[in-house]
């Protein structure tokens, strides 16, 4: 008899919805049975912070090629400092410098070149090369769920795209020259840009920040959406919501997107297994 992989999956902030998700997700009946799924962590801990112990653990675990993917469920900030968040804890871990902040939901796939940057700092974080290199780890992704020539459209930073440099001249000065010979378009207005793909116009968009590029996309798919890394050497999902200890404990969390995240890294991960053979 074949032992089948196994897919480990954080508990998360203990003081969140995290270990209900996580319970909800493995009862439902809903994930890909081609694989095994195992708890990291520990309900009863009294030690918030214990959850990075079990991000880390989990990271290493995949890195040993022990567990074929890692889910993590929601962590506030504040327990992965001085991390701005999972995505750049896990990278860390991995020694990844090229990785980036991908959200998948509804008919939306959007790359982030900022992350978890306060607004006045990102003019000054995005540069042609980190635009670069993040047109290539979504073109990468793309092909790798079967897209053979994604089309992948890149906003502006400013309204308007910069109105010709009469809003702002990043966009002709820093995106512009970045996305040429990429095989992506634009800089396109974030504003109409998303009402696009959307509808079919593109296969995946990189944003320049955070809340421009995930608001619209949750406010389509808030409760199935995923949070995956690129650039990692394993795969890594999320539910794309935070810990809402609002409601922690109630009984009351829906676990559709734990149920999607799981879904996607074990999607992600048998193609892995798949590309080996």
């Amino acid at each position: 008899m074949s032992v089948r992989p196994r897919i480990g999956i954080t508990l998360g902030d203990v003081a969140g919805i995290g270990p209900e998700i996580v319970t909800k997700a493995l009862a439902s009946r809903k994930l890909d049975k081609r694989f095994e799924y195992e708890i990291i962590g520990d309900v009863h801990t009294k030690h918030r912070r214990d959850a990075a112990d079990w991000i880390v653990e989990g990271a290493r675990r995949c890195l040993r090629g022990e567990l074929a993917a890692l889910v993590t469920a929601p962590v506030s900030k504040e327990l992965v400092a001085p991390w701005p968040g999972q995505t750049e804890l896990l990278a860390h871990i991995a020694k990844t410098r090229r990785f980036a902040m991908m959200l998948v939901g509804g008919p939306l796939r959007v790359s982030l070149v900022t992350i978890h940057e306060p607004l006045r700092r990102v003019p000054s974080k995005i540069t042609r090369r980190r635009i670069r290199e993040v047109i290539v780890l979504t073109r990468d992704f793309c092909r790798r769920i079967g897209i053979r020539r994604p089309r992948i459209a890149v906003t502006g930073l400013n309204p308007h795209a910069g109105e010709g440099g009469l809003i702002g001249d990043e966009e002709r000065r820093i995106i512009a020259p970045a996305i040429k010979g990429t095989g992506a378009t634009g800089p396109w207005p974030a504003d109409t840009l998303f009402h696009k793909a959307y509808h079919g116009a593109f296969d995946a968009v990189v944003a320049m920040y955070h809340d421009q590029g995930l608001a619209p996309l949750k406010m389509i798919a808030f409760d199935t959406g995923v949070n995956l890394t690129l650039g990692l050497p394993f795969v890594r999902t999320s539910p794309d919501h935070g810990t809402a200890p609002d409601i922690a404990g109630k009984g009351i969390a829906r676990p559709d997107s734990m149920i999607a995240a799981i879904n996607l890294a074990a999607r992600l991960a048998a193609s892995t297994r798949k590309s080996r053979v």
